[in-house]
């Protein structure tokens, strides 16, 4: 069974070998993002990367996933509020979390001249419907 434990300690290994790697002529590294996970049996999943983007002005209608997600804005600015957090903007290199079933109420583009673009790394139970709406819960 793979649990939250396992997949952190895998993740700490992997990050100490990079960081290893990195102090000879290899690429530098620095922690861009540290977010607490609930606590979580993840047997049976599967992450899934998404591109998603937004043209200017452009947004998406209030949603929620069934696994943890993580975003990672890849240019423009996003504008993003999940769960009991406050609306905030996110530009190229910021990320944000959603855990399991959390709404997403507001997410587009915040600017409406230039377009925007993040990816989303959703880990979820395998053959899951990865986005539903908001009010189906």
């Amino acid at each position: 069974m793979i649990t939250r434990r396992s997949v952190m300690e895998g993740a700490a290994g992997f990050l100490f070998a990079h960081t290893l790697f990195a102090q000879g002529n290899g690429p530098s590294t620095k922690v861009v993002f540290t977010h607490d996970v609930p606590d979580l049996t993840i047997k049976n999943w599967s992450a899934t990367a998404v591109e998603v983007s937004y043209a200017p002005g452009a947004s998406s209608a209030a949603h929620r996933h069934p696994g943890i997600t993580i975003a990672y804005v890849l240019g423009g600015e996003i504008r993003s509020k999940v769960g009991d957090e406050p609306e905030k903007t996110y530009t190229a290199g910021e990320m944000f979390l959603e855990t399991p079933g959390q709404i997403h109420a507001v997410s587009r583009n915040a600017s409406t001249t230039r377009p925007a673009k993040l990816l989303a790394i959703l880990l979820a139970e395998k053959n899951s419907q990865l986005t539903s709406p908001a009010q189906d819960r």
